[in-house]
């Protein structure tokens, strides 16, 4: 059959030129995303010990993937029941369950094959988008696991990693997109914080205190008299990689409409904004924070500060890189890396061994969700374009400061509640916390035989093992 014919008798509008430059948008989201776990892994890869380098990297790899492959199987099906329901489809939820799980209608469906005027309509745009957010159900996964790196059973870590994936995206349903619960009623969230953030953050509260700290990282063990990082250039290597990806990531936060005369911009919750200004604001937010966090650091001595600024930066921001200023966004995210060093600094004398997302996503995170409602009250957003009247209207809620406050709450909850529930499942079944012997030992040849070929230092209080092979030959 000639080409002409065969677009013929199916649906062309779904293959335009104009789809495929939109699907070039959203496909550069997932190249970003995928930059940004790189950038992670290597974070975390120069602050282990050195005994725990490929089982670190390994589990968040590993991590990413149940991540990615639940969200494939069930995640993006959840996160569609909004519009669903928007769209008054009858049975929204079962429907959208079946039209997007990963043996669904839409999910193996061709795009030129659908009728653009069902909830198939951009076909293509909606499969990319799978794979974005697919990605992002990965990275909470490496997120939460940088709270616990080193001292949780990989099994342990590995169903955590099945059920976050679910949890998440139900927490996506109600916190992000348009229509959603909690934003059709007016709360704000351009990036996802509340649920890529805050979500693994509140899993880490619950899972810390139960994990406990690090042989030597606030008091001697006999064998570790002190907690030595890998590779602190690494880890700096790792912010900027992450900075490099992100970009990418918020360029796909955006919809497009009025194609293919113009290309109207709104954020995912439908709020007016522009491409320049989404880029702006992100640029602004990294450098204000690292100037703060720079400040910080050569007043306290503290390298820390160095890496959290930037970032704090940047949490402040991603909630609002829609709606603010570019002088807002600078001045909001100025003061951020001082909210990270007063959570730091309070949790550290109380010993918690977690040091990002702890200052970074409870504290700098619940800090720019709340800013946004204050600075922004007001602004139109939420239900989706085209419709013009109903509880889904075009732009119908308001941002507001309340809303925010229960936006943080349900995020942070979710997380605490999920990690509550398998806490003890897991501590009665796969075992949660490596005992202080595996972890003095590590988990490169505890898991893997892996020895390094660099000798361990040993302090007064440790002398060299006997047999070489007892501990993998290593620095602390």
């Amino acid at each position: 059959m000639h080409l002409a014919s065969l677009l013929a008798q199916q649906f062309p509008d779904q293959v335009t030129t104009n789809s495929l430059l939109q699907n070039v948008v959203y496909a550069s989201g997932t190249v970003g995303a995928l930059v940004i776990l790189a950038g992670l892994i290597l974070v975390d890869l120069g602050g282990v010990r050195r005994v725990n380098v490929f089982a670190s990297a390994a589990e968040k790899l590993i991590g990413f993937f149940i991540g990615f492959a639940v969200y494939f199987l069930i995640g993006f099906a959840i996160w569609n029941w909004q519009y669903y329901v928007a769209f008054e489809v009858d049975s929204p939820y079962w429907q959208a369950v079946k039209d997007w799980w990963l043996g669904g209608t839409f999910a193996n469906g061709l795009a030129q094959d659908v009728d653009p005027n069902s909830m198939g309509a951009n076909l293509n745009n909606q499969q990319i988008f799978i794979f974005f957010l697919a990605c992002f159900a990965g990275l909470i996964n490496v997120l939460f696991h940088l709270a616990v790196t080193e001292r949780m059973r990989a099994m342990a870590y590995y169903v955590v990693c099945a059920v976050a994936a679910v949890m998440s995206s139900i927490l996506s349903w109600l916190t992000w997109g348009s229509t959603g619960p909690l934003t059709n009623a007016g709360y704000h969230d351009f990036f996802g914080a509340g649920f890529v953030y805050l979500f693994p953050a509140g899993m880490a509260l619950v899972f810390v205190r139960k994990v406990g700290s690090r042989p030597g990282m606030y008091h001697q063990h006999p064998k570790v008299p002190q907690f030595r990082s890998y590779n602190l250039g690494l880890t700096t290597l790792g912010v900027v990689f992450i900075i490099s990806g992100l970009p990418m990531v918020i360029l796909s936060c955006l919809f497009f409409f009025g194609a293919p005369e113009s290309a109207y911009a709104v954020s995912v919750t439908m709020a007016e904004t522009s491409v320049g200004i989404a880029f702006n604001n992100l640029g602004l937010a990294w450098c204000a924070g690292a100037l703060m966090g720079a400040i910080l650091a050569y007043r306290t001595k503290k390298y820390i500060y160095l890496l959290l600024g930037p970032f704090a930066g940047y949490v402040s921001g991603s909630p609002a890189f829609d709606v603010y200023t570019p002088w807002q966004m600078f001045l909001v995210a100025f003061f951020a890396p001082l909210v990270a060093y007063v959570v730091y600094e309070e949790t550290q004398k109380r010993h918690w061994d977690e040091h990002k997302l702890t200052p970074l996503f409870v504290g700098v995170g619940t800090y720019g969700l709340l800013m946004v409602g204050l600075i922004d009250w007001g602004t139109a957003q939420s239900g989706y374009f085209g419709i013009e009247e109903g509880d889904f209207a075009f732009q119908h809620a308001e941002i507001n400061v309340f809303w925010q406050a229960l936006g943080v709450i349900v995020s942070i909850g979710f997380g605490v509640v999920t990690a509550a529930i398998l806490a003890p499942i897991l501590e009665r079944t796969t075992g949660l916390k490596l005992d202080d012997e595996e972890q003095v030992v590590g988990l490169d040849w505890g898991e893997w035989e892996i020895r390094h070929d660099i000798e361990p230092e040993w302090g007064e209080a440790a002398p060299p093992p006997e047999r070489p092979d007892a501990v993998p030959s290593a620095a602390s």
